[in-house]
């Protein structure tokens, strides 16, 4: 972390901030509007108190590491350098002659860093030990982000599992709420590797070790969230990455290895057979996780530094600092998805799609289906199976980075008869569907022609605003978009007095008017101009197999919250919002000093 913040200072992307401030929605809250600037940095509070326990921390908290693409390359490295030796390594072939041997030699030396190494001895993480009672989760300084949240969440924590036979090790990146002194709950989703190495301890009714790091290296963070395949040891990507061995040392009182150089070390054991109401808690989806059952960590050891720094991320509405850790993501991990998907040319994952909710592909299209193969192909593959929407577009699309070309490509295509409406998992944390892990899935081929003509009428959004009112009064405003492609995009939003399919019903005879139609709540937070968010809004809320409605070649979408007029069972989570008065004091003191329209485009009024 020393290291870390000497070169963030180098490069002029670390803020320090002196002023007393909470653990307590304080701190979460300046490096939430921090994490939304175009000139975002790091940021160091170095002044940190509990003033709900009249409490202060000597030690400082650093928080949006990785704030930008460039501290992104100066921590992890070049995506796409990165990705080109993946895609070296990959398509290796038997050497001719001694330069070629030469060359396979040197790249298969370079291997030998991979593999992380033991040492035997303590590490610069265990210069301070505290065991048993004196292991306190309170002298750490655990934010607590949201109100709504159950508690104060490690958020970037590294959790350090291995298998019941010690032969697959794994880290992983998870909330960890705070229960108490010496309780820590483990968010395991079902799908990752701790979770499957917890079942194997619980058939054996053995507890599992768990270590968890925070801070050290910032490529750890990374690697923690990594999508390797299930067996892989995160760590080996560090070594391959950076060419150098991480080092490990063994935990006090379990036998888990972990990062020497982190700055704190979180010791200890979950039983199998005991768990606990885990959340709620506001997740980078932007919505509140629901509570649920979980295991939990009884601590035995709590390891650090001398001089520690604490490490913590900010989740909520986008965008965040996940989009440039996972835009590194998608650069490095290309080529092993062609391994799998041979003629997809580049992927993208809009941060306001939360990564999992929205993919746009673009692949070499060779004949007639191809988009739908790839869709099975995608929808197979690791964590690139909870994908809930797949656009794909052929190799002549705009860049997919080059938003409003790229939409226009596609409204341009979009064939209502070339929709692929599916069900499979999806991510734990979607709220939409109908079933706990399990939703629909929409894929849509825009890889052919350009539509040579579209049969609608189109309408001022005054005209047309005012014949919906006719219809139904529930409809409180419109905005049509792209009004110049072959399939504008007309949004609605409803004061919801039923069942969205019915009020589609109602509008049959607007479908003339109208190719595709999306309905939002009416709400100040669903603002119609506000088009980042709508995404948002619009990709989290759906799920195809319920929320979309075909009639008279008119795409309908239903974007509104679900509740009881959908006979929605499950609890509909409330949006992830800062405290207006938390926000308040902080402009009072300026801390912050942030303007309407900021406030108005990212939902912080």
């Amino acid at each position: 972390m020393k290291k870390a913040l000497e070169i963030l200072k180098q490069n002029n992307l670390l803020k320090i901030i002196n002023d007393e401030l909470d653990i307590y929605l304080e701190i979460p809250h300046i490096a939430y509007i921090e994490t939304k600037k175009e000139d975002s940095k790091a940021l160091l509070f170095t002044n940190v108190v509990d003033k709900k326990n009249n409490k202060k921390f000597d030690e400082p908290v650093l928080m949006n590491v990785f704030c930008n693409a460039k501290a992104v390359e100066l921590f992890i490295g070049n995506g796409d350098e990165i990705g080109a030796k993946i895609q070296s390594l990959l398509k290796m072939k038997p050497p001719k002659g001694l330069s070629g041997k030469l060359s396979t030699f040197g790249k298969l030396f370079s291997l030998k860093n991979v593999f992380p190494k033991r040492l035997n001895k303590k590490g610069a993480c265990q210069e301070i030990i505290k065991l048993g009672t004196n292991a306190k989760l309170s002298d750490l300084p655990i934010l607590t982000t949201w109100e709504e949240d159950a508690g104060p969440f490690i958020t970037m924590g590294q959790v350090y599992t291995h298998s019941l036979d010690g032969t697959m090790n794994n880290l992983g990146m998870y909330r960890l709420q705070m229960y108490n002194d010496y309780t820590l709950g483990m968010h395991w989703q079902i799908h990752k590797d701790s979770n499957h190495f917890f079942h194997e301890y619980k058939k054996a009714a053995k507890k599992m070790p768990v270590s968890i790091g925070i801070g050290g290296d910032p490529m750890y963070i990374w690697c923690g969230q990594a999508p390797l395949p299930i067996g892989v040891f995160e760590l080996m990507l560090y070594g391959f990455v950076k060419n150098k061995n991480a080092k490990l040392v063994k935990s006090i009182t379990n036998d888990i290895y972990v990062p020497q150089d982190n700055d704190y070390i979180i010791e200890g054991f979950v039983d199998p057979s005991k768990l606990k109401i885990e959340g709620p808690f506001g997740d980078h989806t932007g919505y509140y996780t629901l509570e649920e059952e979980y295991p939990f960590m009884e601590i035995t050891a709590i390891t650090q530094k001398k001089e520690p720094v604490f490490l913590a991320t900010v989740v909520g509405k986008p965008p965040l600092e996940d989009k440039y850790m996972g835009h590194a993501t998608e650069r490095i991990f290309l080529p092993l998805l062609q391994t799998t998907c041979p003629d997809l040319l580049d992927y993208y994952m809009p941060e306001n799609g939360v990564f999992h909710n929205l993919i746009i592909a673009k692949i070499k299209t060779l004949y007639p289906g191809h988009a739908q193969q790839m869709m099975h192909a995608f929808w197979g593959v690791g964590q690139m199976s909870f994908v809930k929407h797949a656009i794909f577009v052929n190799q002549d699309a705009p860049n997919l980075t080059d938003h409003k070309n790229l939409t226009k490509y596609i409204l341009n295509r979009i064939n209502t008869k070339d929709l692929f409406i599916s069900k499979g998992v999806v991510d734990a944390l979607d709220h939409s569907s109908p079933k706990f892990a399990v939703g629909g899935k929409l894929g849509i081929d825009c890889t052919g022609e350009e539509i040579k003509e579209s049969n609608k009428i189109l309408l001022s959004d005054k005209k047309l605003l005012k014949k919906m009112q006719e219809i139904s009064s529930e409809i409180h405003n419109l905005k049509t978009y792209f009004s110049d492609t072959k399939n504008p995009l007309c949004i609605i939003s409803v004061k919801k007095t039923r069942k969205q399919k019915d009020l589609f019903k109602d509008l049959k005879d607007m479908y003339k008017y109208i190719s595709i139609l999306i309905i939002v709540d009416a709400s100040h937070q669903n603002d119609l101009e506000n088009t980042y968010m709508l995404i948002w809004r619009v990709v989290n809320n759906i799920d195809s197999n319920r929320d979309i409605y075909l009639k008279d070649n008119t795409l309908c979408v239903d974007a509104t919250n679900k509740n009881k007029y959908d006979d929605f069972k499950r609890t509909w989570p409330n949006d992830v919002n800062c405290t207006k008065s938390v926000l308040r004091s902080l402009e009072k003191r300026d801390i912050i000093n942030i303007s309407k329209e900021f406030k108005r485009k990212f939902h912080l009024y």
